[in-house]
C-alpha cells in the first residue's frame, strides 16, 4: 500500500519563495519533486549549503520571517550518539540523526535558535545514505534505538519531503530497529495508510493551550495535537506523551492538570506507551544564543542555575515540577508508563 500525506496540496511557496540548491543534490529525484512546487521561487545553485548556512553575522528571528528552503546532499556524519538531554527509555543502542535542520514551528524555547547559525530549513535530499548508514549500524549491533531527526519535525514537512513515509517502509523490514517520530504536528494521514508497527513510536510533544498559544508559535493548537493523537492511536499506533520542557509558569499545576485529563478523556491508556516528563534544560552555550536572539523573552530571562555548562531550573525547583506533574499524570495513567528526565549533570551529556 502507498504512504501518502495528510494534505497533498498543502502551499509552502509563501514560506520559501528562493531555494539554494546543492550541485550535487540538483539531479536527485527528491530535489526535481519538491522544485515541482515552487514553479515561481527563485533557484540559486551553491556549491554547499554551508556558504548560505553558515554565514556569519546573521539574524536568526528575522530570517524566521522570511526563510529560505536549502537543498543538500549528506556526505559523512549520518548518525550521531544520542544525547543526555534526551531521554533513551532505556535503550542501550540510542541515536539520533539529522535528515534536516531547523523547523517550520517557532517555539521561544527551542535550543535550535541557539545551536544553528541560521533559521533557514535545510534538507538532505539523499535519504539513501541515511538508510545504508543504519543499516550498517544494525548489522554490527543487532538492535538500536533511533530518533528521527531531532532537529526538525518531519511529520510536520512529510508532504513536501516525504522522509517518515520511507522510514516507515525501511523500519518494517529490519526487525532490529525501534524508531522514534517526535512531533508537535497534527498531520497524521500518513500515518492513517499503513499498519500500526510497535517499533515504531509516534512522540507528540504537549502543552497546555495558554502555553502553546504564547511560546510555540505556528504550531497547532494543543486541541489539535490532542485530535491527531487520538486518531493515530485508534488505528492502533502505540504513541508517546512529552509533556518536555514542562514550563513552571504562572498557574502551572492547573494548566498541566486540565491537560492530563484532557488526554486520559479521548486516548485509551493501553494506547499510551510512555508519558516522559522534563522540565527545561539546555548547554549553556546554546542558552547564550538565545537569549540574544530573544532579548524580551521573559521565559529565557527568568531565574535558571549554569551547572557544569548545564542549564537548567534549580534543582529542587525541578524536582518539585517533576514530581508533582509525575502525581497528577498518575491519578490517570499507570505509574509505570511515567518516565522522568532530569537535567544532566554535565554539558559533557551532549
Amino acid at each position: 500500500m502507498s504512504l501518502q500525506s495528510e494534505a497533498p496540496h498543502t502551499s509552502y511557496t509563501k514560506l520559501f519563495s528562493h531555494i539554494y540548491v546543492e550541485e550535487t543534490a540538483h539531479d536527485h529525484p527528491r530535489t526535481k519533486r519538491i522544485l515541482t512546487r515552487f514553479p515561481k521561487a527563485r533557484i540559486i545553485p551553491i556549491t554547499s549549503y554551508k556558504e548560505v548556512f553558515n554565514r556569519y553575522n546573521q539574524n536568526f528571528q528575522f530570517q524566521k520571517q522570511s526563510r529560505k528552503l536549502i537543498l543538500a546532499n549528506r556526505t559523512d556524519e549520518f548518525l550521531y550518539r544520542g544525547s543526555g538531554f534526551a531521554p533513551d527509555f532505556e535503550h542501550k543502542n540510542f541515536y539520533y540523526n539529522t535528515l534536516a535542520l531547523n523547523c517550520l514551528y517557532d517555539c521561544e524555547y527551542c535550543y535550535l535558535q541557539g545551536m544553528f547559525p541560521s533559521a533557514h530549513l535545510v534538507a538532505f535530499v539523499n535519504n539513501e545514505g541515511f538508510l545504508r548508514a543504519i543499516e550498517e549500524r544494525i548489522a554490527n549491533e543487532k538492535s538500536l534505538y533511533l530518533c528521527l531527526s531531532y532537529d526538525t519535525d518531519l511529520l510536520a514537512l512529510e508532504d513536501l519531503f516525504g522522509y517518515v513515509a520511507e522510514w516507515i517502509q525501511f523500519a518494517n523490514f529490519h526487525p532490529g530497529l525501534t524508531l522514534e517520530v517526535r512531533t508537535k504536528s497534527a498531520a497524521v494521514q500518513t500515518l492513517l495508510h499503513v499498519p500500526p508497527n510497535p517499533r515504531i513510536i509516534l512522540a507528540w510533544t504537549l502543552s497546555p493551550h495558554s502555553i502553546a498559544r504564547q511560546y510555540e508559535t505556528g504550531t497547532p493548537s494543543t486541541e489539535a495535537r490532542i485530535k491527531a493523537i487520538q486518531r493515530v492511536a485508534d488505528h492502533g499506533w502505540p504513541v508517546r506523551l512529552c509533556l518536555d520542557p514542562i514550563l513552571p509558569v504562572t498557574n502551572w499545576r492547573n494548566e498541566y492538570k486540565d491537560l492530563l485529563r484532557s488526554v486520559a478523556s479521548v486516548i485509551a491508556p493501553e494506547s499510551i506507551s510512555e508519558i516522559s516528563l522534563g522540565t527545561f534544560r539546555i548547554s549553556s552555550g546554546y542558552f547564550k544564543q538565545m537569549k540574544k536572539h530573544r532579548q524580551n523573552s521573559s521565559l529565557l530571562h527568568q531565574r535558571y542555575e549554569d551547572k557544569n555548562g548545564v542549564v537548567s531550573l534549580p534543582v529542587d525547583q525541578e524536582q518539585e515540577v517533576l514530581l508533582e506533574i509525575k502525581a497528577l499524570a498518575e491519578e490517570l495513567f499507570p505509574r509505570e508508563k511515567i518516565y522522568l528526565h532530569h537535567a544532566p549533570s554535565s554539558h559533557e551529556a551532549l
